[in-house]
């Protein structure tokens, strides 16, 4: 099963303020997101983080404070301030799950590979404060209740959506 998420920003103390979470400090705000992850999230999962995963730049620190106490196998792409990952790191992640087209990226796109096929755009970076009316989803967890996103959550959330603006519908006569 795959499952996304995005703008967890662990270690960050800041965001408790700018994002009005609902924890006190740090530890609490850390563990909280750690055991949310881990009740849904197994072993066996693979989670897309779609940037901005910790404020720590010492990729041995992220490893040993974050990434070993989550569940499953990680993609992580760049975000805004992730400095821990190398110059090599990705900041776009597709697949074709279930015979669906996905993108990943911290930003939102306006198009996208295959949008015009009605590929899905997962993103984060606006912390749940853009509107978009195409197969778009936000899933940084100040959208998601704290908690990653399923693939197959992602798939009933899209079927209620709009198709993209420059989806292209094939004719029956191609």
């Amino acid at each position: 099963m795959f499952y996304f998420t995005s703008d967890e920003h662990y270690g960050h103390k800041k965001i408790i303020e700018y994002c009005n979470r609902p924890y006190s400090n740090i530890e609490e705000m850390d563990n909280a997101l750690i055991e949310n992850f881990n009740s849904v999230v197994s072993p066996k999962d693979i989670t897309v983080h779609a940037g901005d995963f910790c404020w720590l730049n010492n990729k041995q620190n992220v490893y040993e404070t974050y990434v070993k106490k989550l569940n499953g196998s990680h993609i992580f792409l760049v975000g805004s301030h992730d400095h821990w990952q190398p110059d090599s790191a990705k900041f776009v992640w597709s697949s074709t799950i279930d015979k669906q087209f996905v993108i990943v990226c911290h930003y939102c796109f306006r198009t996208w590979e295959r949008s015009h096929y009605n590929s899905w755009q997962l993103f984060g970076h606006s912390h749940g404060r853009l509107t978009v009316d195409a197969k778009q989803y936000d899933i940084g967890v100040d959208n998601n209740n704290y908690f990653p996103v399923s693939f197959d959550q992602i798939k009933v959330i899209m079927a209620n959506k709009p198709d993209n603006p420059n989806y292209v519908k094939k004719e029956i006569n191609e």
